[in-house]
């Protein structure tokens, strides 16, 4: 073999690759597996400085994880797009995509050549998706009651289970509240309405439990009303201003410095600084506004002591170091325009509420705006814990069920939980597959196997026998018990939808779409090329 073309290459190197890259996915789906299902097992995790955060939801865990290979990195990807796009199911995603990975393994061990395996999962995921919408039932947006089923059971396998009768009902209700009722027509046939997240506050106090967590009918400021110089803390009929500029006297360039001889010069600075002021606290008095909300600024100061003194005599009540990224809610809710000069301050960009004040919540101040006039589709949660923890992991559970009532807006349809559309779904590709000839009708088989791992989990996360169960299940399935699932409270399979345990088809759908994706990716790399 003189020539350079003909030399033997070693294929050993690509397979060592690929299956390193499987077993590296792999073993990271299997280290939140046990987190699956209403009883899962939370994860205590530690970050380098010190902070501790307690939760089960996929996607919280994997972030904060130090993941090394790229292909595990993948993973947590595919999590943060499941989180994306559905807002719940990020543990099943995972899961899911660890056990087709699986089936990978052994097939490549078996010697099917990866791209006939990455397609045969791409038909066997179409089919699956295919499947999934024939046992989905289009529910009816004003039929609350499903709604905040679906919410429940996203919260029943969170660290607040115990709340999930209080906090369902209030991710019904605050997106039902700030969805915008102009129909769409999607796909030509159902009309679907959208939901933006980010009109939707959620505050975090401490003091108190979860019980006392409450939906606030109008605005609410973390930041403290400024008390300087006796200012009010309460104003009646309220005429709210959101400025975007300095009240407080022009600086110089950094630079630049100003030098002065004597006192004479001394005085007549400070007294020009006073005019200036006062003439800026005229003009937002004269525009009839009474509450200030002042923008944080990064340049100077957006107030200073004697701006303050002037704003209290005026009697204006103050909010300052309101956060940019506040700014657009604030003014959706209000219905007021942010001014960014005095010369534009005018009555009409003001917003109007019955009462403005000061009110103490757990150990802390805030600012509560109530009787907002012609508020804007906007609301607001405050959510109360007795510590950190149990604070943010309130957070991220609310997070989640809002993402789920969010699902169901967009796309009315239910299906089964508890482990029951994969059951159903299992059943009937095994069936599609013998339809099939060829390397196709072996990947669909395998994927279909691999689609068992949900309620086999579920299983076992639930201390009951998983092969005993899964048997179970799968006689049931094939008597034509479709919505036949694991309950979890009784230890039993019974029929999922009697219990009320049903989530959005979209939620399913997305992680069987996304994980299958993920995997076809992973199959196709064959070499990792380091560059400096």
């Amino acid at each position: 073999m003189s020539k350079k073309s003909e030399s033997y290459t070693d294929n050993k190197r690509k397979q060592d690759v690929r299956a390193s890259n499987m077993m590296a996915a792999k073993s990271v789906a299997d280290a939140i597996r046990t987190s699956l299902g209403p009883r899962g097992m939370d994860k205590m995790v530690c970050a380098a400085n010190g902070e501790v955060t307690i939760t089960n939801d996929g996607a919280t865990i994997l972030n904060t994880m130090d993941v090394v290979s790229p292909a595990a990195k993948m993973l947590v990807e595919l999590s943060k797009s499941q989180d994306i796009n559905a807002g719940d199911g990020t543990t099943s995603v995972t899961v899911l995509c660890g056990a087709i990975l699986n089936k990978c393994i052994q097939m490549i061990e078996k010697g099917v050549h990866p791209t006939v395996i990455s397609d045969g999962m791409n038909k066997a995921a179409l089919k699956a998706v295919e499947i999934l919408k024939t046992l989905a039932k289009e529910v009816d947006l004003t039929d609350r009651e499903s709604i905040i089923k679906s919410a429940a059971t996203s919260l029943n396998s969170k660290v607040v289970a115990q709340y999930s009768n209080l906090l369902a009902p209030m991710a019904a209700d605050l997106v039902l509240k700030v969805s915008d009722s102009t129909l769409m027509q999607v796909d030509g046939t159902a009309s679907s309405m959208r939901v933006d997240l980010r009109d939707i506050k959620v505050l975090k106090k401490f003091g108190g439990t979860i019980d006392d967590t409450e939906i606030v009918d109008g605005l609410v400021f973390e930041q403290k009303a400024s008390k300087a110089a006796g200012g009010p803390t309460k104003v009646a009929n309220a005429k709210i201003a959101l400025i975007q500029f300095c009240v407080s006297p022009p600086k110089p360039d950094l630079e630049n410095n100003v030098v002065l001889s004597d006192y004479n010069a001394m005085d007549r600075l400070l007294k020009d600084e006073r005019n200036y002021i006062l003439g800026l606290v005229k003009k937002i008095k004269a525009s009839g506004c009474n509450v200030l909300l002042i923008q944080k600024s990064i340049l100077r100061d957006a107030v200073t002591d004697l701006s303050l003194h002037y704003l209290a005599k005026a009697k204006i009540l103050v909010v300052r170091d309101v956060e940019r990224d506040d700014i657009e809610f604030i003014s959706k809710t209000l219905k007021c325009l942010p001014i960014s000069h005095v010369d534009h301050m005018k009555s009409e960009k003001l917003g109007e509420a019955d009462m403005v004040e000061s009110l103490m919540v757990g150990a802390e101040k805030i600012v509560k705006v109530t009787g907002i006039k012609d508020a804007g589709k906007t609301a607001t949660v405050m959510v109360r814990g007795s510590n950190k923890l149990v604070l943010e992991e309130a957070e991220r559970s609310l997070h989640d069920a809002l993402c789920v009532v969010r699902c169901l807006v967009q796309q009315p349809f239910l299906i089964p939980g508890g482990g029951a559309p994969e059951m159903e779904m299992s059943r009937l590709l095994l069936e599609y597959a013998k339809t099939l000839t060829g390397m196709d009708s072996y990947c669909v088989r395998a994927f279909a196997e691999a689609l068992e791992v949900i309620p086999f989990t579920l299983a076992e996360n639930a201390g009951l026998n998983p092969i005993a169960i899964v048997t179970q299940l799968r006689a049931l399935h094939a008597k034509g018990g479709s919505s036949h699932g694991i309950n979890v409270r009784k230890g039993t399979v019974t029929d999922i939808l009697e219990e009320g345990v049903v989530q959005p088809l979209l939620v399913t759908s997305s992680a069987i779409s996304l994980a299958t994706e993920c995997v076809r990716m992973i199959l196709k790399i064959d070499d990792v090329v380091m560059t400096r």
